[in-house]
């Protein structure tokens, strides 16, 4: 069957009953529930998790260099207890965000009796509880504007600050060699964090100011730390995080001598690759491939609105907590952007309720292999594939 087959066996976007649709997708609410104790335990267990990883992580770093003080150790062995530690540390750092830090600063968790305000989202990793609830390249309040905000309501349209299409055409419309392109990708994915998120969230808040004057907005981020958003990104994102995680950490390890130092830089430094491309792999597919759709107008109506979260998402393999904490929970992508501010643990409950109502409708519920989406993403940005579009939309 071909892919133009394919995607006409669905009702076309015209023609779904948009009002039903909406009555249908808001009534999932009533059969899930409230926020509950129990949501929040979930959470605690998720965090637990993550924590168990970068501990785990570190303590290899300990044993390595214990190793290493009483005889030499074979290159296998270093390289062995280097990755597998730089893993675990990096597991742990892509749970924090993703696990954590992302259902938090949605709310999730606001309208639990009695939860703790340092997991609201107006308490979260708010003033010196950053550098304890989420130290990363990304500012916190940034993040949620530009992810919150920009990204959730406005998907597949072009203010959707996290529309891959439309960030990579300075790569698919250039006359650079396609295995130019593919190297560029691959080193984007390992750096994206400090690369891409800390800068970019930072330029979408200021460009909310900006707009909000009736001022021209910025179109890229000046690094310069002589300019005052350049200032701003070295100071409370990019040296906070370098200090602590690439100085403070490494020279917990000088009682074990030098050669330990630089072991543990090596193994953080690694750790910071891993995570780029661990997270990279669960987040850039969620919304980008040739299946997915663009929109050229906002959407009129929650209805309307339902339907494109539906139509420009897609979720990856479900169905155990460590399957979905592997994939940071962005594997019901479907079920959060329809609702954002639920709980992870309501999501595994709901994601059959929206598959019956997608197969009511006639429509697509995508859901596949992570990786095969990465490779389909990867084909989207190097300029071989685009996102589909509707007509009129």
């Amino acid at each position: 069957m071909s892919k133009v087959e394919t995607i006409q066996q669905y009702t076309p976007y015209e023609q779904i009953d948009k009002e039903e649709l909406k009555q249908d997708i808001e009534a999932i609410k009533e059969n899930i529930g409230n926020p509950s104790e129990e949501d929040f335990q979930h959470l605690l267990k998720m965090e637990r998790w993550g924590r168990t990883f970068t501990f785990s992580g570190y303590g290899l770093i300990v044993a390595l260099v214990t190793l290493e003080l009483f005889a030499p150790v074979s290159s296998l062995l270093f390289w062995s207890f280097a990755i597998v530690s730089a893993f675990l540390i990096s597991t742990g750092n892509v749970a924090r965000w993703a696990n954590v830090t992302h259902p938090i600063l949605h709310g999730a968790y606001d309208k639990v009796p009695n939860v703790p305000f340092h997991y609201t989202r107006k308490g979260f990793a708010k003033g010196s509880r950053r550098y304890l609830d989420w130290l990363d390249w990304i500012e916190p309040k940034a993040w949620s504007y530009e992810h919150n905000i920009m990204h959730h309501y406005h998907l597949g349209e072009k203010d959707d600050p996290d529309n891959v299409e439309l960030n990579t055409q300075w790569i698919t419309q250039s006359k650079m060699p396609m295995w130019v392109r593919y190297i560029l990708i691959y080193s984007f994915a390992a750096t994206w964090k400090f690369t891409y998120y800390a800068p970019n969230t930072l330029r979408v808040l200021a460009n909310k100011k900006l707009k909000e004057e009736d001022k021209i907005e910025i179109e890229s981020l000046d690094w310069s730390p002589k300019t005052p958003l350049g200032l701003e990104l070295w100071m409370d994102n990019i040296l906070p995080y370098f200090i602590i995680k690439f100085m403070v950490i490494p020279a917990l390890f000088i009682p074990f001598g030098i050669s330990a130092v630089f072991t543990a830089l090596l193994v953080v430094v690694l750790a910071e690759v891993f995570t780029n491309l661990h997270s990279f792999l669960v987040i850039v597919p969620n919304h980008s491939a040739e299946d997915i759709y663009m929109f050229s107008e906002p959407s009129k109506g929650e209805g309307e609105f339902y339907l494109r979260q539906i139509m420009g998402s897609v979720n990856y393999n479900t169905g155990s907590d460590f399957i979905d904490f592997m994939h940071g929970w962005l594997n019901y992508q479907v079920e959060h952007h329809l609702f954002p501010n639920l709980p992870l643990s309501q999501y595994q409950k709901m994601q059959p309720i929206v598959k019956e109502i997608c197969k009511k409708h006639n429509l697509e519920y995508r859901q596949e292999s992570v990786f095969k989406r990465m490779k389909m993403t990867i084909e989207l940005m190097v300029g071989k594939t685009k996102l589909l579009r509707v007509d009129g939309v």
